[in-house]
């Protein structure tokens, strides 16, 4: 368990399974718990540090990130916040894009960003808040580095949530849901090659993982100046996936699913 806190309130990193994390917020005595795809994980940290958890959120209906709702919502009796799907019928509390909801002490803004999944849902913490710096939970939406695969929605759908994002204080810290980090470097190299930021990230993140240095949460500014996902409209991008395609004019969305489906065969 890797925690940043701010007395007195905490975010914890709960890594589970191979590659997803799981987040904890606690104020010292309360917590809620983000995308719980495996209940064991969640009840160590809680036992670990004698902490209650009265709140659930969930992001979308995978498995590693609901799997263990269940078996918490039953032994705590937390109440489950997500979106109103029919996939995760443990939300007892439904939320909608726009959407202020305060827990704990923090406030947090419901953004829709369907893609990953169509019920795919991000929770952000404005500034000023406790944590110091705003705050992105964004499940399978954006990643540090890359972006989830394109499940249920469409190409056009995704830029449009990670557009969304895209204006977001550029401080905010993304908290996503897996340790995808190197891979996702190395085929961003592969579209942006002499971007000389996204070369020097590849560095810090490999020396990251070589000594098992968790990537995330990472900043949005540096998501803006080496996501390939985010820089569909950046000249060398465009220039990638026209070579790619061997058509000169791209629209954005064509851009883009070149892109998505390049990495998903990388």
């Amino acid at each position: 368990m890797n925690t940043t806190s701010n007395l007195p309130y905490s975010i914890s990193r709960l890594p589970a399974f191979n590659d997803n994390y799981l987040w904890l917020i606690d104020n010292g005595s309360s917590a809620m718990t983000i995308d719980p795809g495996d209940a064991q994980v969640v009840k160590s940290a809680l036992a670990q540090r004698q902490l209650r958890l009265d709140y659930i959120l969930t992001t979308h209906h995978h498995g590693d990130h609901t799997g263990g709702v269940s078996e918490l919502e039953s032994e705590f009796g937390a109440h489950v916040i997500g979106p109103d799907s029919k996939h995760i019928p443990q939300v007892t509390q439904p939320v909608h894009d726009g959407q202020l909801i305060n827990l704990m002490g923090l406030t947090f803004r419901v953004i829709t960003v369907p893609g990953h999944t169509l019920d795919h849902i991000a929770y952000f913490a404005p500034a000023p808040n406790p944590f110091g710096q705003p705050a992105l939970f964004c499940g399978d939406t954006l990643f540090a580095g890359g972006c989830g695969r394109v499940f249920e929605g469409s190409y056009s759908q995704m830029r449009q949530s990670l557009d969304k994002l895209k204006t977001l204080p550029a401080d905010t810290l993304i908290h996503c849901a897996h340790e995808y980090t190197q891979a996702n470097l190395n085929f961003a190299k592969e579209v942006e090659p002499d971007n000389q930021k996204l070369i020097k990230r590849i560095e810090t993140v490999n020396q990251q993982r070589a000594h098992n240095i968790p990537t995330v949460p990472s900043l949005l500014s540096d998501e803006l100046a080496t996501n390939p996902f985010l820089r569909y409209d950046k000249s060398q991008v465009i220039a990638s996936a026209s070579k790619r395609l061997n058509k000169k004019t791209l629209a954005s969305d064509d851009v883009f699913a070149t892109i998505r489906e390049w990495k998903d065969n990388f």
